[in-house]
């Protein structure tokens, strides 16, 4: 098994792992329990997205994707010019 993705956290190993399934790769998150004993500390380099060697080329072009989609979603979110606070938003 071959590492092709290091997760920020458990949520975009599971949008990975399910990107590279339905493309017919099977994958593995490693260190996906370990989270639990960590508590509220971020799991820095803990959470991996494995694949079998022989997907590892295509697996890395369903992953690139992935991280394109999930950086533009991240900057929507940054860009988003409405308060947090759901009792300020106009109605």
């Amino acid at each position: 098994m071959h590492i092709v993705y290091r997760a920020e956290n458990l949520f975009d190993a599971h949008l990975v792992k399910d990107a590279l399934e339905a493309g017919d790769i099977p994958a593995f998150i490693s260190g996906e329990y370990l989270t639990g004993a960590i508590g509220q500390l971020p799991a820095m380099d803990y959470i991996a997205v494995m694949v079998p060697e022989s997907s590892v080329a295509i697996a890395r072009g369903i992953v690139g994707g992935v991280e394109a989609q999930l950086g533009e979603a991240r900057l929507a979110i940054q860009d988003d010019d409405l308060p947090d606070d759901p009792l300020t938003v106009p109605c």
